[in-house]
């Protein structure tokens, strides 16, 4: 939590410095002191890593001045004023004016660490969102498309900046949810072909006429309802990208059709003889394992091999926790400017229960949980924040919090159909739709 952050810790009392130093550093909190408080200006600056902690009577320059200079420098710089019991109403002034906290001597090692260790957390999480801020304002970076500071994400990103510029077809594996599509866009982005189109086409549940319609379009007239010519993604996407996800569904007679095309970069419209040239990269998603799924003669082998000339694989969110924090507040920010709604403050419990949860639906469903974060809509979030109060979550709020999760999975299972949901819930269509619209339930946060 307070890792390569710091305290700045302003004390004249030598006895009263050393004693509140070492309870600091006994809790593993890096501490910097000082006699006097123009000997710590010179750490006060925009975007300092870490606190402020000063007693208000000082000689030469009071604590109170020095509030003044570091809000004045940083107005979300966290400052904790030391008092004595004289000076409790001027302590209460000063966080009118900016302070974030004071305590009253004499105080305790457990108060001085506590309140440190709170305002800590407040001001990692403030310049985390500084720097989510920043990645947002250089969108065309690679970091600001696929957040995250783990080791296996930087290591994504590299690979995709390294193999953005070939040709190769790509297979992209991962879990629902984490974020397949964003890779192959990033693929297309940063090569060569960014200058023309991107398509992607799901391959789950499409009729094989529709979907040869929707990859190779069709002429007028080429089967009932073909009023016009239509172009397919193909086409669209010539010179560009063409994402194929979830092609683990794709049915044997199309994987047929697409092997020939890849074979021989050329098609046909549904409905014509004329063979036209394919120009656009193919990459394909899927949550499964392709080769498992040859072996037991569900996809072709030979697809496979034609398509995985580059694989890539993101991992699920629970494998990279380290990145949640930031994700969160990255959504959460977006939010916030999407719904012109100012941005919430988490509270450590809460971040506790953000970094504690499974995540089966990944980057997805965190992106979820911070948008209905963000519109004050009841979240497994302000769960963790009653149960770390006195008080006890109702019935009721147990109820919805169990049918929320309930719904989330059976919608994460049939990709956001809640046609196919209700099936496997087992209730009616309107009862789902009614339960979905109370609990602010979206299905197409799961397509």
């Amino acid at each position: 939590m307070s890792k390569n952050l710091k305290v700045l810790f302003v004390e004249d009392d030598a006895a009263v410095r050393l004693g509140g130093m070492q309870a600091l550093r006994l809790s593993g909190l890096e501490v910097q002191s000082f006699e006097r408080a123009e000997d710590a200006l010179r750490y006060i600056e925009f975007g300092f890593p870490g606190i402020l902690v000063s007693d208000i009577r000082l000689p030469g320059m009071s604590g109170l001045a020095l509030l003044e200079h570091a809000i004045g420098t940083d107005a979300s710089l966290p400052v904790i004023l030391v008092t004595g019991h004289g000076d409790i109403p001027m302590a209460v002034d000063s966080m009118r004016r900016g302070a974030y906290d004071f305590v009253e001597k004499p105080y305790s090692s457990e108060q001085l660490v506590d309140v440190s260790r709170r305002a800590l957390e407040k001001r990692r999480l403030t310049l985390e969102l500084a720097a989510v801020r920043q990645t947002l304002a250089h969108r065309d970076s690679i970091e600001a498309k696929i957040l995250g500071r783990s080791p296996v994400i930087e290591r994504l990103r590299r690979m995709i900046l390294e193999l953005a510029d070939t040709d190769a077809n790509a297979l992209i594996f991962g879990e629902t949810g984490t974020g397949k599509e964003l890779v192959a866009r990033s693929l297309h982005d940063y090569g060569h072909r960014k200058a023309k189109n991107f398509a992607a086409i799901n391959c789950a549940g499409i009729p094989e006429l529709l979907f040869e319609s929707e990859v190779f379009g069709h002429e007028a007239g080429s089967f009932t309802g073909a009023i016009k010519r239509r172009i397919g993604k193909i086409e669209y996407a010539q010179g560009g990208t063409l994402f194929l996800d979830e092609i683990e569904t794709m049915q044997m007679s199309l994987q047929v059709k697409l092997l020939r095309l890849l074979q021989e970069k050329k098609f046909e419209r549904v409905g014509s003889n004329e063979l036209l040239q394919m120009d656009c990269r193919i990459v394909a998603g899927s949550k499964a394992d392709l080769l498992a799924l040859s072996s037991l003669n569900h996809f072709r082998d030979d697809l496979y091999y034609r398509l995985g000339v580059i694989v890539l694989e993101i991992p699920p969110l629970r494998e990279r926790r380290e990145d949640i924090p930031l994700l969160f507040e990255h959504f959460v920010l977006r939010a916030a400017a999407e719904y012109n709604k100012p941005i919430p403050d988490i509270s450590s419990a809460q971040m506790r229960d953000l970094m504690s949860r499974s995540w089966a639906g990944n980057v997805r469903e965190l992106r979820n949980v911070a948008e209905r974060f963000t519109l004050g809509m009841p979240t497994r979030v302000d769960a963790a924040s009653i149960d770390d109060s006195t008080e006890k979550p109702s019935l009721d709020t147990k109820l919805n919090l169990f049918e929320r999760q309930l719904i989330e999975e059976a919608l994460r299972e049939c990709s956001g159909r809640a046609v196919v949901a209700c099936e496997r819930l087992g209730v009616p269509k309107k009862t789902l739709y009614d339960k979905m619209r109370r609990l602010g339930i979206s299905s197409e946060e799961f397509k």
